[in-house]
């Protein structure tokens, strides 16, 4: 025998044998970690606790608004008179542009029908396009919170109307619930929500409650005032989110049923401005809170005439100017913001720009050939607008000639049905604002004007409207904006009268892109937008 052989043949023998067993203990553990992998994968699965479904937020098809009860049959026997006077100011779901009665007061009427701005063959195509875009836009502003709810009367319901709100996802007490009857052996009401759950934040004797934490709850007993009593307990908890919605609450009882809304939203967020401390003497530091906006086009001698005007009179307020100069000219100075803009590219998309560099609590718009004097009072307009619930308060601009303008407007909209709404624009103002003589509230005011800046920027301006536009950020801001006009805070107006042979090539082609002739394309792209944006289909005014 080799030396060495019988050794090394036990040698071989031992390991195959240990590696043998080793890997059985290894596939019995794998089986062993694989079970037990399997076991914790499937207890995570039932005991892990479930967020919120998904939630459809796809817009629903528009739903009609509730049937109202008609009149009552047993009157049907009463005669009566209808008054046609007072029927003729209810609405009717059409309207007409034709001048009314009283227009002239004021100077010329005037009538546009916007459906002008198309051509016959792609005016069907814009009408059903615009029509489809309401009712898209319909869907999105529906809200439970805009639902008619009716009270009947002697219903032995008694619950709140409106004013109950809930933050998304949280609780609230209901107040207000109880139930005013009386001769009945067993007392009971219902609750039901779609978009939370009731509960009780505590439990009263001898009444019976059904449906704690699901969307339904009822409560019984024998005893009214220990029923009256559970219901100062009952809790709302909104389940469903949404950053600003309301949940139709219905409220029952034997024969008797009440419907109410608990609005659910955020708080919104405040944006406060630091108001600065004013000197001796005065009740307001101007700088900290007016910045003084205008939008230029090549008039930079108009334009250091009024920043002078403004630094005469206010040497720390902020001024932002927008420029679409074809040949920008440098702007310097203390407190001054000069943002540039591509040529030509148009009035409302400079004012959009000014005003959103703006920092502080108020925006006072200027044209770039205003020049202030001590007539330009901004603490009288902050006043005005520090003490009442005005957004936007104009003043007066005075012309070479002494005459004061305010340009006053009151604007309505009559409901028109499938063809459009009627606008109608009238010189005139609603009524006088006590405390501020010489202050009225209107729809619409001149090129000087002192706003909230929040608002402003809430309405904006429509960059297509490049060349001629004001009436139209009224219009546009109708039912957002409170506005107000006082005569006695005046700007002068710098003079316009230039013989044609003195102006200069900034003069005349500044006057070219001012005042556009009635057949330029802006005229109609303005139209265009009455009719396609805000569904207009016609115009009458002054």
């Amino acid at each position: 025998m080799v030396p060495g052989a019988a050794g090394a043949g036990d040698g071989t023998k031992r390991p195959c044998l240990y590696n043998t067993r080793m890997r059985a203990v290894q596939k019995s553990m794998c089986v062993l970690l694989v079970a037990a992998a399997s076991l914790a994968a499937l207890y995570l699965h039932i005991w892990t606790p479930k967020g919120p479904g998904a939630v459809d937020l796809r817009r629903r098809p528009l739903e009609p608004p509730p049937a109202l009860p008609g009149p009552s049959q047993q009157y049907a026997h009463i005669a009566f008179h209808l008054k046609q006077d007072v029927l003729e100011q209810l609405p009717r779901n059409s309207c007409s542009c034709a001048p009314g009665p009283g227009l002239r007061l004021f100077g010329p009427s005037y009538t546009l029908d916007f459906t002008t701005a198309f051509g016959p063959s792609e005016l069907p195509g814009v009408h059903g396009q615009r029509e489809r875009q309401y009712q898209s836009d319909q869907l999105r502003a529906q809200s439970p919170a805009n639902q008619l709810l009716i009270v009947r009367a002697n219903s032995p319901l008694e619950y709140p109307a409106q004013g109950v709100e809930v933050r998304p996802l949280h609780t609230i007490l209901i107040p207000g619930l109880s139930l005013q009857a009386t001769g009945r052996k067993l007392y009971q009401v219902n609750l039901t929500a779609s978009m939370g759950t009731f509960n009780m934040a505590a439990t009263v004797e001898a009444v019976a409650v059904q449906g704690e934490g699901e969307h339904s709850l009822s409560l019984a007993g024998t005893r009214l005032a220990h029923l009256n009593r559970q219901l100062q307990f009952i809790t709302y908890t909104n389940t469903l989110y949404h950053p600003n919605t309301a949940d139709t609450v219905q409220f029952a009882t034997d024969g008797h049923q009440a419907t109410f809304s608990i609005r659910i939203h955020h708080t919104p967020t405040p944006k406060l401005y630091d108001p600065g401390y004013p000197a001796d003497g005065e009740d307001y530091n101007i700088s900290a809170l007016v910045t003084v906006a205008t939008k230029t086009f090549l008039r930079y001698d108009k334009l250091r005439a009024l920043i002078a005007s403004v630094r005469r009179f206010y040497p720390s307020i902020t001024i932002v100017v927008a420029d679409d100069s074809p040949q920008p000219e440098r702007l310097v100075g203390p407190q001054l913001e000069h943002y540039l803009m591509p040529f030509g590219k148009g009035w409302f998309a400079g004012r959009n720009l000014a005003i959103s560099q703006v920092a502080t609590k108020y925006v006072l718009w200027v044209d770039d050939d205003f020049i202030f004097t001590p007539r330009t009072r901004l603490e009288k307009l902050v006043d005005v607008l520090e003490k009442t619930s005005l957004d936007l308060v104009g003043g007066a601009v005075r012309e070479i000639t002494g005459y004061s303008a305010t340009y006053r407007h009151k604007i309505s909209v009559e409901p028109g049905g499938p063809e459009g709404d009627c606008l109608r624009v009238v010189p005139g103002w609603h009524h006088p604002i006590a405390g501020f003589p010489g202050c009225v509230v209107a729809d619409g005011v001149i090129n000087f004007f002192l706003a909230r800046t929040d608002k402003v920027r809430q309405v904006g301006f429509d960059p297509r409207l490049s060349r001629v536009a004001h009436i139209e950020f009224f219009i546009d801001g109708l039912g957002t904006l409170h506005v107000g006009s006082c005569e006695d805070v005046v700007v002068d107006h710098a003079s316009k009268l230039r013989l044609p042979w003195r102006q200069t090539e900034s003069e005349r082609q500044y006057a070219r892109f001012r005042y556009p002739p009635p057949a330029d394309s802006s005229i109609n792209t303005k139209h265009g937008l009455f009719y396609f944006k805000n569904r207009f289909k016609c115009m009458a005014g002054n």
